[in-house]
């Protein structure tokens, strides 16, 4: 035990500012992830009670606003989310410097965060009406739809950049997680504790106990956030001179092909009743006095404290056992468990509370292990995304997950139906001898609390039932993905040796990847069986793991000698001998003809229809007034645009080093700032550059994509018969 606590810590030292071989990321970034993910964590954990949802304790209960109102400016807040997200998506996807794709919104949009956090908590509440009070919490929502939403989508998908390898983004997700949650379950033990010092008794429901409480917590997030800016490096295989080309309505349709992302979409539209029940402990408490506020700071911790063991042990279980079986066992194992709180909530007596807190437990065992596995599964279907359209558009599926928003709108009406129905209403509460000023409390009548929880516990159920259904058809095995990014790195260098910039350590690389595929060629699949030892099965399944991808690189490195690759190419030199005229019609007619037997034979068809497609968008293209004043854009303008920024972002970096080292010998900075001030016009000036180049670049690729479609498949075919010699 000693000895290999004494090996991992050398490892640690020895790896500290260098990834070990065959993974991609040091331990000082792994290490800055997971701290720096504790600050993000504690404005999530302030700032998420501050969402509008139906079931928002905080909005409902403390401020007062009934569920009818709160849904009403719900949809408010989804609808002015649209043009938001779009514009999030629009800035990650265009993001194009040293800094990265998601580092830098880490701070630029943590710091408003922050801000409108203490905002919302502060706002005079008691001195508003009731149409005040929801505008109120309105505009501060539309703030933080794009502000709170683009920091979150960029602490949660940074990982997808940092490593290509998916165990690893999972094994690092894993310590991230057990870290970073140390923030909600301190938050967790604090909240009780503190609203019973200022309020005296055991409320939670007193905008007092957030005030005292929230803005140092958000303050503190903050600070300890900025680590992941200042220490963590991108990696994202792609050709060096890449640059996204598309338009929102372009990424659209190439997002419609990637089947993964509408099976994981589903999963949550379908299964929006699963969480029905999160409030109930927090009721018990709060108006059923089933516990002290120290007895309730103790449930809470234990019950924050679920979320922390499936980042221990998942990581193992993925590697055994693969995400998708751990999704569909750990869902059904939540129905039943949630199932079994129906009885519960329906008892009387001191320890109940504590009987709901062992099943509470087990679900939110279970659906951290779900979770766990979101930042995973959404970077395998970002690079499934790449490797069927050839375009990195991550932030696109955020403006795209906007059709969920729009099928939440009308499945969130169910909830307040829910309550409403079950008696959490102004009428009910009047006849209980209740203000009708908060309907919630009518939650202090037992028989009523026990109908309403029951109604929630139901709801869960069917909503946990349903979203294990779309698990069944997700088939994106770890192997297939670790297959995929290898032939993206094989494309990537082939690109890179056409345009004359590859590098040896890429060339190595590849060369490496495909010996070990002609190593494992024609090589049958072993199976396990029983006596072996466990060295053995693990040797059997990585040479499985090892045929797999050897068949996905051959058949790429060989897909111009099947009979879909042939189709293409033969397709693409029409293309270009025709230079972009063809008979559209025809030929789509002759693509609806092709087989589709195979979901292989259906992709290549819907792939192919979709290249036809494009003809009809470039001919609207071409004849559109826009195109006409861009008309001879040259893409290869972005090489220079591009240097210039990092060029400048480097002496800006230098120059402030100087200003340091003046300030601490108490010498004059007046010099190094004018420097600064002057390099920032020209930045300013040539980011203006770079954003008209993108939006000529976009009307540029519309126009020509097909003739660009057909010259890249060409290229592509050159390169795998010209460049194979390298590695035989």
């Amino acid at each position: 035990m000693n000895n290999k606590l004494f090996k991992f810590l050398l490892s640690i030292k020895k790896n500290w500012k260098t990834a070990p071989d065959g993974r991609f990321i040091p331990f000082r970034e792994i290490a800055s992830l997971a701290v720096g993910g504790i600050g993000v964590k504690f404005i999530v954990y302030c700032v998420s009670t501050m969402i509008l949802s139906v079931g928002n304790t905080l909005i409902g209960n403390t401020i007062g606003i009934p569920p009818t109102s709160i849904y009403f400016i719900y949809i408010l807040s989804v609808v002015a989310s649209f043009p938001l997200t779009a514009l999030r998506a629009k800035m990650i996807d265009n993001s194009k410097s040293m800094k990265g794709k998601y580092r830098p919104y880490i701070l630029t949009m943590g710091l408003p965060t922050v801000l409108l956090g203490i905002g919302f908590i502060w706002a005079p509440y008691e001195m508003m009406s009731m149409p005040v009070k929801c505008l109120t919490v309105l505009l501060f929502n539309i703030g933080f739809q794009f502000f709170y939403n683009f920091l979150l989508d960029a602490n949660d998908s940074i990982i997808n950049v940092l490593s290509p390898n998916t165990i690893e983004r999972t094994d690092v997700y894993a310590v991230k997680s057990v870290i970073e949650n140390l923030s909600p379950s301190i938050a967790s033990i604090f909240l009780p504790i503190v609203a019973k010092m200022i309020t005296g008794d055991n409320t939670l429901y007193d905008m007092r106990v957030y005030r005292v409480l929230y803005p140092p917590m958000l303050i503190v997030g903050f600070l300890v956030s900025v680590i992941i800016y200042v220490n963590t490096e991108e990696r994202i295989v792609q050709p060096k001179n890449h640059t996204v080309s598309m338009s929102f309505v372009d990424s659209f349709r190439a997002v419609a092909r990637n089947k993964y992302f509408w099976i994981i979409s589903l999963a949550g539209w379908v299964g929006f009743l699963e969480g029905s029940f999160g409030t109930i402990m927090g009721w018990m408490y709060n108006y059923q006095q089933a516990c002290s506020a120290n007895q309730y700071a103790i449930i809470t911790a234990i019950a924050g404290n679920a979320s922390l063991w499936p980042n221990l042990f998942a990581p193992f279980l993925i590697r055994r056992f693969g995400k998708k079986k751990i999704l569909i066992l750990s869902n059904v194992l939540n129905i039943i468990f949630i199932s079994l709180m129906l009885p519960v909530v329906k008892m009387s007596g001191g320890g109940v509370i504590w009987i709901l807190l062992v099943f509470i437990f087990i679900n939110q065992l279970l659906t951290s292990c779900g979770h766990f596995m979101n930042p995973s599964l959404n970077a395998d279907i970002r690079d499934y995304q790449q490797y069927i359209s050839g375009e990195r558009i991550d932030g696109m599926f955020s403006a795209i997950g906007l059709i969920g928003a729009v099928i939440t709108l009308g499945t969130s009406s169910v909830l307040p139906a829910i309550y409403e129905k079950a008696g959490l209403n102004e009428q009910t509460a009047i006849s209980l001898g209740y203000s009708a000023d908060n309907v919630y409390d009518v939650l202090y009548n037992p028989e009523l609390f026990q109908s309403i929880c029951s109604v929630l516990i139901i709801a869960s159920v069917i909503g946990a039932a349903l979203n294990v259904i779309p698990f069944f058809f997700y088939d994106l095995t770890e192997t297939k993905q670790r297959a995929m990014v290898d032939v993206l790195r094989i494309r990537a260098f082939f690109e890179d040796a056409m345009s004359g910039i590859a590098t040896d350590e890429q060339k190595s690389e590849v060369e490496e990847i495909i010996n070990t595929a002609k190593l494992y060629a024609n090589k049958a699949s072993l199976a396990i069986q029983k006596g072996m030892t466990r060295v053995e099965k693990k040797q059997i399944r990585e040479d499985n793991e090892q045929i797999e991808i050897a068949t996905i690189i051959l058949n790429e490195l060989d897909y111009f000698n099947t009979s879909e690759g042939k189709f293409e190419l033969e397709y693409s030199r029409k293309v270009l001998s025709s230079k972009g005229s063809i008979d559209a019609l025809n030929i789509m007619n002759q693509m609806k003809m092709l087989p589709k037997s195979t979901a292989q034979e259906k992709e290549f068809r819907s792939k192919m229809i979709s290249s036809v497609r494009d003809f009809e968008i470039a001919e609207k293209t071409l004849a559109s007034e826009a195109f006409k004043n861009a008309e001879g854009f040259d893409p290869s303008i972005f090489t220079e645009l591009f240097n210039t920024s990092d060029k400048l972002a480097l002496e800006i970096g230098e120059l402030q080093k100087k200003i340091k080292i003046a300030k601490e010998n108490k010498e004059s900075i007046d010099i190094f700032k004018e420097q600064i001030n002057s390099l920032r016009k020209e930045q300013k000036l040539n980011e203006i550059k770079i954003k008209e180049a993108k939006k000529k670049n976009i009307l540029h690729h519309r126009a020509n994509k097909p003739i660009i479609d057909a010259q890249k498949c060409i290229a592509r075919y050159e390169s795998y018969k010209n460049y194979m010699n390298m590695f035989s």
